[in-house]
């Protein structure tokens, strides 16, 4: 017999720093027979800012259903003016992936996700080349070829429609190899994450490990980030690197950055997944 599932609810929330937040939240919680599971919080004395994420479940019948839950916390919002979000623990945040023709970062999220280690649902996976198809409907996920023959508006007038009919929470570009407009960049303001080697902005433009590779570099690395009109340089998610030496030849870096691509976007989706990842204007807070 198995034991019956506990009510249970993520709150992120940021705010200007002052005294008092912590204290309100836990009477809220206290208040409602809340159990906190996890707490984790960030002052940026810098900005002046307050970043919390807190973790509870119900230990009798007081928390009433999310709804109730959201309606009753939001007096503490506005008392403190905050930026606050709370879902059901397992609410799967709702993503769709845009690739071109590179499969290693899209073929690491479907596995993790037909294997249940990645706590989303993918709505479908859009692309302005068929490549990506078989793979794709393989996972029994639906693939969107966009509008072809390089009509940049209708492609990302056909990608913003379906982020909008799918109901998606983050359009992730999983080596999407397209510049998006800055009316969609505006549009998709802190719900779309990009994956990228961290030779940028050294190494920008086409071939980028073969010109590291004539350069003799001795790290390679990729970085997640929130895409924004500056282009490859939004607010960072999460970053990985691995040292290589003379002997490695620019098919090596390749092979080595591909798997670091993968594992860093797969990171970085994971604690969106969370909800464990707030922006901090140029820069993010990620609690781990």
């Amino acid at each position: 017999m198995t034991d019956p599932v506990v009510p249970s609810w993520v709150l992120t929330l940021a705010c200007a720093d002052r005294v008092g937040i912590v204290a309100a939240v836990s009477q809220f919680l206290a208040e409602r027979g809340g159990f906190i599971t996890d707490s984790q919080q960030y002052a940026d004395r810098e900005a002046g800012r307050f970043f919390m994420r807190v973790a509870f479940e119900a230990t009798d019948g007081r928390m009433g259903d999310t709804g109730r839950l959201r309606g009753e916390f939001g007096d503490v919002g506005a008392r403190f003016a905050m930026d606050w979000r709370l879902t059901a623990a397992d609410e799967k945040p709702r993503m769709l992936i845009a690739v071109s023709k590179g499969s290693h970062c899209l073929a690491d999220l479907l596995h993790r996700w037909q294997t249940g280690t990645l706590a989303v649902d993918i709505m479908g996976v859009v692309s302005n080349h068929p490549d990506m198809r078989r793979i794709t409907e393989w996972h029994g996920i639906p693939y969107h070829e966009l509008p072809p023959n390089g009509d940049k508006a209708a492609q990302e007038e056909a990608l913003l429609g379906l982020f909008e009919r799918t109901r998606s929470e983050y359009l992730i570009l999983a080596r999407y190899m397209q510049v998006l407009s800055e009316e969609l960049v505006e549009k998709l303001a802190g719900r779309c994450v990009n994956i990228h080697h961290s030779f940028l902005p050294g190494f920008k433009g086409a071939r980028p490990y073969h010109r590291a590779h004539e350069r003799g570099v001795k790290l390679i690395g990729a970085t997640a980030h929130f895409v924004t009109a500056d282009l490859d340089e939004g607010p960072i998610i999460e970053q990985a690197v691995e040292r290589v030496d003379h002997r490695a030849t620019a098919e090596d870096m390749i092979r080595i950055g591909r798997d670091i691509e993968a594992q860093v976007l797969a990171r970085a989706v994971t604690w969106l997944a969370d909800r464990r990842v707030l922006q901090n204007g140029g820069k993010t807070v990620v609690f781990r």
